[in-house]
């Protein structure tokens, strides 16, 4: 094959795996229409986080000169993401528990699209927790110190970290035979991760040991990044860092994750 020939190629390849991923994050998003239910739990568990720690335990907590509701709500809304992440790799083993997966395979389409849309369509539900999770923070006090440009960036930030664990979330969903397997399999290690980091307290008041391992969580620099885009203050040095986790995790669970869908199929 001549390189035109090649680049004709690759570039309809392309532009059909786009088509089909656009087709499976519609279909991925009127499942969620079939059950309003997971939205809206998935909606009121982290709201109970925000006003557990906001008026139960905030008065315990330090912070400076930062009112607490401003330190914790970035960390609740990169919380809220990672949760939200475990349902790509629930439903994709649910694909394949039911089937799903084999009628795909039957059809001519990018196998790439079939996790592809999945996860667009779990960052389109999680976009919407995260908005709405600000609101929330609003209502209970809650503000932005910093600019329009500074709060987007931090909702967009929370948004991309939750969608690059979702591609590990994938890659366990493919990895294991039922859907309940994959959601306790990703629980196992988020919940370590969530907790060992600068989410509901500032690391300094943890042990050393355990504060050298937070320091460097991809959770507490990207809570850290949001933090200083909401709160106004220097974030560039941890937001560089959140973004090498980012694209470091893809790097390695997107091919990841296709194989195993290969292997699968």
């Amino acid at each position: 094959m001549s390189m035109s020939g090649f680049m004709t190629a690759l570039r309809s390849e392309a532009k059909y795996g786009l088509g089909d991923t656009m087709q499976l994050w519609k279909r991925n998003l009127l499942a969620y229409r079939r059950q309003p239910d997971l939205l809206v739990f998935s909606t009121i568990q982290p709201v109970m986080f925000v006003l557990l720690f906001a008026f139960v335990f905030g008065g315990a907590i330090q912070t400076g000169p930062i009112p607490y509701i401003d330190f914790l709500l970035p960390g609740i809304l990169v919380q809220s993401g990672l949760f939200g992440s475990t349902q790509t790799g629930v439903g994709l083993a649910e694909d394949v528990r039911s089937g799903m997966i084999d009628r795909y395979r039957s059809l001519p389409m990018a196998r790439s699209a079939v996790i592809a849309g999945r996860i667009l369509a779990d960052t389109t539900r999680n976009m919407f927790v995260l908005t709405l999770m600000v609101g929330v923070g609003l209502i209970i006090g809650f503000r932005f110190h910093g600019s329009v440009a500074g709060a987007t960036a931090m909702l967009l930030l929370g948004v991309v970290f939750a969608q690059a664990f979702s591609w590990i979330s994938a890659a366990i969903g493919m990895s294991v035979r039922r859907a309940e397997t994959a959601q306790v399999a990703s629980f196992v290690w988020i919940f370590p991760l969530t907790f060992v980091s600068s989410v509901f307290v500032p690391i300094e008041t943890m042990p050393d040991w355990l504060r050298a391992v937070a320091q460097h969580s991809p959770v507490t620099l990207t809570v850290d990044a949001m933090r200083g885009l909401a709160l106004g203050v220097e974030f560039w040095g941890s937001l560089m860092r959140s973004l090498a986790w980012i694209v470091g995790i893809m790097v390695i669970f997107v091919p990841v994750a296709i194989w195993r869908y290969r292997k699968i199929a």
